[in-house]
């Protein structure tokens, strides 16, 4: 691919895209290998502290590539300067539609109110916090600490995006002091509320309490929760984001002149994008298909700033999936009955609740710290879906490593209200009573 006419391409579809109101980061745009995308994939950024989950998840994707199974044409960091890694096997058509579809992740990244407290230098502090993991490495024993490393990483989802570091939230609320409290006071002593622990913050309580840590590896739950809060407005947005830059991709398309083989390259390559999934949710498509139906329903394109600026993929499809859209685009909930796959719901409400539900809280279970004196306590918020008993099991025996004393986690099995209870002997189940809400 001859470089000078994808930089004229370039600089033609920033124009365009400029002329539509998108409003991005300043781009750079490098070419790489396959090796080397598919690396950045792995880690979710250009430099990050070596784990072997990564070289798994390198080794699963590579081979899919070269199966043909899957290709993931570009990357696209949230940074400013916005970076984004291009295929270099990718023809000049293939790379028009990918520089409209990262100018527009740009905007969204730019302009999204949830990505408004991100750190858009992390690649930066994600070097360095590689350069301090790997000092550690050699102080303590790679054994050690990426033994360490598996525990932290089992529960890095764990985290309150919208909270500060502290014992957790009360539910008494701030004392209010007013110009006669003094003579009240007089007659009778101001009664205080104990305070209690409702934390959602499962990283940040560990590091700040555990009495088990020491200072490295304080510093290791730190660095975790930090990146893990980096990537967390990524998880929140994922049908948006997408959606976002697929809407613009295609009509940023439209304004080039392509010749017959390059729009022929393109339909191909933009079906593979926005084709509705048979066993599940393509985001690009859903994303995009709500996008279009926002701006017919409203008869403009400004509003689509406004959701874009304000929503994330929660209130997104609260907002906007109607009965209309939901019967429009023939959306049905179905599982696996036996050895039949059978459709469970067609209600237009079931099937737009079901999906938010699957977006709270990133769909990882929610869990709060109720507890943490001296052993810890870990209450599920139980909403009509059971934990992965197995995973659970694989983990409490971790977040046991992490604080050093017991760990009990209650959540609803079967009905019934089941404290899992991880010690020094190991771990032990107690059914309670039947679970009522």
């Amino acid at each position: 691919m001859n470089h000078d006419s994808l930089q004229y391409a370039i600089d033609e579809i920033t124009e365009i895209a400029a002329g539509f109101g998108l409003d991005f980061y300043s781009m750079r745009y490098e070419i790489c290998p396959a090796d080397i995308i598919y690396t950045f994939g792995a880690y979710g950024m250009p430099a990050r502290f070596s784990h072997w989950r990564f070289g798994k998840r390198f080794y699963k994707m590579k081979l899919h590539y070269e199966m043909g199974l899957s290709k993931i044409y570009e990357l696209v960091m949230n940074t400013d300067p916005c970076q984004a890694f291009l295929l270099n096997t990718n023809s000049l058509v293939q790379n028009k539609l990918i520089v409209a579809h990262v100018l527009a992740h740009s905007d969204f990244f730019k302009n999204n109110a949830h990505f408004q407290k991100t750190n858009n230098q992390m690649e930066k502090s994600m070097a360095s916090a590689a350069e301090r993991i790997a000092r550690l490495t050699e102080e303590h024993g790679i054994e050690k600490v990426e033994t360490f490393l598996d525990a932290v990483l089992t529960i890095e989802e764990h985290i309150d995006p919208h909270s500060h570091i502290g014992l957790g939230i009360t539910d008494s609320a701030p004392l209010q002091h007013y110009e006669y409290d003094d003579l009240w006071e007089k007659e009778k002593p101001l009664e205080k509320k104990e305070e209690k622990c409702f934390e959602k913050d499962l990283l940040a309580f560990i590091a700040k309490n555990s009495t088990a840590l020491n200072d490295w590896q304080r510093e290791i739950v730190m660095i975790v929760r930090q990146e893990m809060l980096y990537f967390w407005p990524q998880i929140e947005t994922k049908i948006m984001n997408e959606g976002w830059a697929s809407y613009w991709h295609m009509r940023i398309m439209r304004e080039l002149e392509l010749t017959e083989s390059e729009a022929i390259d393109y339909a191909r390559l933009n079906a593979d994008v926005v084709q509705p999934s048979k066993m599940g949710i393509n985001p690009y498509y859903l994303g995009v298909k709500l996008y279009e139906y926002i701006e017919e329903q409203y008869g403009s394109q400004d509003i689509l700033f406004d959701v874009r600026s304000t929503e994330s993929d929660i209130s997104f499809l609260r907002n906007y999936m109607t009965k209309e859209f939901v019967e429009q685009e023939d959306l049905y909930l179905f599982e696996k009955k036996g050895n039949h796959w059978t459709i469970t719901e067609k209600e237009w409400e079931g099937v737009r609740d079901q999906l938010v539900s699957s977006k709270v809280n990133g769909g990882f279970p929610s869990l709060y710290v109720t507890d943490g004196k001296e052993e810890l306590h870990i209450l599920h918020t139980y909403e009509e879906k059971e934990l992965d008993i197995s995973y659970l099991e694989q983990t409490i025996p971790h977040i046991y490593t992490l604080w050093g004393k017991p760990v009990h986690l209650t959540t609803v099995i079967d009905g019934r209200t089941t404290v899992f209870t991880q010690n020094a002997d190991g771990l032990k189940r107690k059914y309670g009573p039947m679970f009522t809400t």
